[in-house]
């Protein structure tokens, strides 16, 4: 779909918390396009499902002390994966205007980073959670960077960073930053 760049300032929440702010827009946009959201949902840190397929890819990449917001949304049709449900949104409505979805998303974005930095990141992944398939006690199985698992319960986001608290079996929690959920 897009990039953007995002200068980060002093007193903005951390540059890694922006997926949040990108899944957000881009459920926003796809709200407005069908209509509602029932059929949406969102999944740590920063995946849109359509009826429990990926809908979309958001990539952050840190060029020259600036953040990239890479942004793609499978309008037409989506890539067959052997991991994963994937999803476009033709898949339930007629193929939106490329340029007209662009600049809604675009809009989206705007208006959930100017919230991120006026509200602070605690409002923007109160939102987030509030469309997420992540329950508190839900089970997970995280599968980290580096090939193992690890399983427990959704035990909520860390206010600081966006990080996901996974409660073990023993009752400590882990802090996960990076990794896919099962």
């Amino acid at each position: 779909m897009g990039s953007c760049v995002v200068r980060v300032g002093e007193s903005d929440p951390p540059p890694a918390s922006l997926s949040f702010v990108a899944a957000l827009a881009v459920r926003d946009a796809v709200v407005e396009a069908l209509g509602d959201g029932t059929a949406l949902a969102l999944k740590w840190p920063n995946d849109v499902l359509l009826h429990g397929g990926k809908l979309s890819g958001i990539l952050l990449e840190m060029v020259r002390g600036q953040i990239v917001v890479g942004i793609g949304v499978n309008l037409a049709s989506a890539p067959q994966l052997l991991d994963r449900k994937t999803a476009a949104l033709a898949d339930v409505i007629a193929v939106p205007v490329l340029e007209d979805f662009a600049a809604n998303l675009a809009h989206h974005f705007a208006r959930r980073l100017a919230d991120w930095r006026a509200q602070g990141l605690g409002r923007t992944l109160e939102h987030f959670l509030a469309a997420s398939i992540h329950a508190q006690g839900s089970p997970l199985t995280v599968h980290d960077t580096d090939g193992s698992q690890l399983s427990g319960s959704f035990a909520g986001l860390d206010e600081s960073d966006g990080a996901l608290r996974l409660r073990l079996a023993d009752g400590s929690e882990r802090v996960i930053r990076a990794g896919d959920i099962a």
